[in-house]
């Protein structure tokens, strides 16, 4: 069996990582034995930052699959020094908001290096797995630059006064504390699917929506032409995992996110968001939280597949738990 996987960000490392320790522990007779995971990974949160390619979600996954992740703080490598990063805020190369490790560091400037060589983001994405054996394989979600902008509203709303920031500093910066009025993903319109996410999803008998962020993580994949028709066109089950549980996100600021779009942080509400397959949207099936269990009959109601389990990923167990529901939920609306 194949499973594709779209996401971005920590959770959908989280998640990833849950599924590829549930493929380990199947057994010969469940079918999630020998399976192949490949993972389309957000680009969106991607910037330019001293004259380096930093690519936040790609890195995430890199680092929390091949064990080198910051278990306490939740992103970078574990065992990180920043004297580098005093160096360069020092000159004013880089902003005091945005520290960069020394070790990951070495990361963006060997994929600059690569990139600057003429290499493509999948090449160098190829390239930086090589390093450790990750179980699955990553591509990023195009080859073309697609930077996320957010519209910042003015005083008297987002018609008078406003401006844009890149998303990182939106994010980073100001914790999403800013009134945001919207999102621009520059480029967007001249950019394509990789060839390497278009074959895990020409290939996949599963497709899974990982519980990342709806509007800048899943949403901006979505925005690339012809992304959407892809993950659709095959006939292998799409179940998405609710990243909202019991009207809250599970990690960062999304809420910030969805208001900016209009959105409810509910649960059901993203999936209405998403919209279904039969209508031109993205699911078949949707996972929501025990918590959550009451908007299951509205769901189905409106023609989503749906199911509550338990969506908290404390721990590599409860993490795997997760992903084994989500895939027999799909294999059991293929069947």
């Amino acid at each position: 069996m194949r499973i594709a996987v779209i996401a971005g960000g920590v959770g959908g490392a989280r998640f990833v990582r849950g599924l590829r320790e549930a493929v380990r522990r199947a057994s010969d007779i469940d079918p999630l034995a020998g399976a192949a995971i490949d993972v389309i990974v957000n680009t969106g949160d991607d910037w330019w930052l001293a004259g380096l390619r930093i690519t936040p979600d790609f890195d995430s996954m890199l680092y929390t699959l091949s064990g080198q992740n910051d278990e306490q703080r939740g992103w970078g490598r574990v065992g990180e020094s920043e004297r580098v990063a005093g160096e360069l805020q020092a000159w004013g190369v880089t902003p005091e908001w945005f520290t960069l490790g020394d070790l990951d560091l070495g990361t963006h400037i060997a994929r600059t290096s690569w990139l600057r060589a003429g290499e493509t983001p999948s090449q160098v994405a190829a390239r930086l797995q090589q390093r450790w054996e990750l179980g699955v394989r990553l591509h990023p979600a195009t080859d073309q630059e697609v930077d996320t902008h957010v519209i910042i509203a003015g005083d008297r709303g987002a018609a008078a006064g406003s401006r844009e920031i890149h998303f990182q500093e939106w994010w980073t910066r100001y914790r999403a504390a800013l009134p945001a009025a919207g999102f621009v993903q520059h480029g967007v319109d001249r950019a394509v699917p990789s060839e390497g996410a278009l074959d895990a999803l020409l290939d996949a008998d599963v497709i899974l929506v990982a519980p990342s962020n709806p509007v800048v993580s899943i949403g901006t994949q979505l925005s690339i032409p012809g992304m959407l028709e892809a993950i659709t066109a095959e006939p292998a089950p799409i179940v998405g995992v609710s990243p909202i549980i019991g009207g809250a996100s599970v990690r960062g600021m999304a809420e910030a996110c969805l208001a900016a779009i209009g959105v409810a942080v509910d649960a059901g509400a993203i999936a209405r968001h998403y919209g279904l397959r039969r209508d031109a949207g993205l699911l078949d099936g949707w996972l929501v939280a025990e918590e959550d269990a009451a908007l299951v009959d509205g769901l189905e109601a409106d023609g989503f597949a749906a199911r509550a389990v338990p969506l908290w990923m404390r721990d590599l167990d409860t993490a795997a738990a997760l992903a084994s529901e989500a895939v027999a939920f799909a294999l059991g609306l293929s069947s």
